[in-house]
């Protein structure tokens, strides 16, 4: 590998481990308090607040975004307002870890199909082979509601940006199986853009507990509804 891009995995690669580290750390309280903690770096800012100094805690936060999903439709931040929704990184012809974090994305689907609170992103990293029409196929054989789960494109240096604030690897090595290397990890965010998770694709008892922890995200339900169901 180049040297700029050595130094981009495994920049990604010490965030996502240190983001695991702290939510191993955290999983037993988190699981029991019913909250699960914010991942990545924060700052301290201060502010007036009734002619008083305050400090606030700013987290870190997903930046806008832009991408192109599997019915040619834009799918950007907005799309994503006030949604808790779970991502990865993958390729369609990736010859190792993908077909195991779909088996169990899929689980995820349907856990929370008919929740619109929950929402699945699956970026390609592979953009030039991952067309459209490609991913229309692959969530076609997944049988998949696109609304629920976006299959997404675009510009790969902006992928790989992306990928880099979700703190997960994902980049071109000629030397992997497919041509591509990427993390397995399931990222959980919350309707802020606050990454509040992060969970092994590939280990169903990790995913077991993702499954667990989306409903700590979101709203409770007002008491007329939860009479209804």
């Amino acid at each position: 590998m180049e040297r700029n891009k050595l130094n981009t995995f495994f920049s990604a690669l010490l965030l996502g481990l240190s983001a695991l580290s702290w939510q191993a750390c955290s999983q037993e309280q988190s699981s029991d308090a019913g909250t699960l903690p914010y991942l990545g770096e924060r700052q301290l800012v201060q502010r007036q607040v009734d002619g008083q100094q305050v400090t606030d805690t700013v987290y870190h936060r997903i930046p806008d975004f832009a991408f192109i999903n599997q019915d040619s439709q834009v799918v950007t931040s907005l799309t994503v307002q006030d949604k808790v929704y779970v991502t990865d990184f993958f390729f369609t012809t990736c010859p190792t870890i993908c077909p195991k974090m779909k088996s169990q994305m899929l689980r995820i689907y349907e856990a929370f199909e008919d929740d619109p609170r929950v929402m699945l992103l699956s970026h390609t990293i592979d953009p030039k082979h991952d067309t459209v029409a490609v991913l229309r196929d692959y969530a076609d054989r997944l049988q998949v509601n696109s609304d629920k789960w976006h299959f997404v494109t675009g510009e790969k240096d902006s992928i790989y940006s992306i990928a880099m604030q979700y703190m997960v690897s994902a980049m071109e090595d000629e030397e992997e199986p497919g041509g591509f290397v990427h993390s397995g990890a399931f990222v959980l965010v919350d309707q802020n853009r606050h990454v509040r998770g992060i969970y092994d694709g590939t280990d169903p008892a990790q995913v077991d507990r993702l499954i667990r922890d989306i409903p700590a995200l979101l709203p409770k339900k007002k008491k007329k509804d939860a009479d209804k169901n």
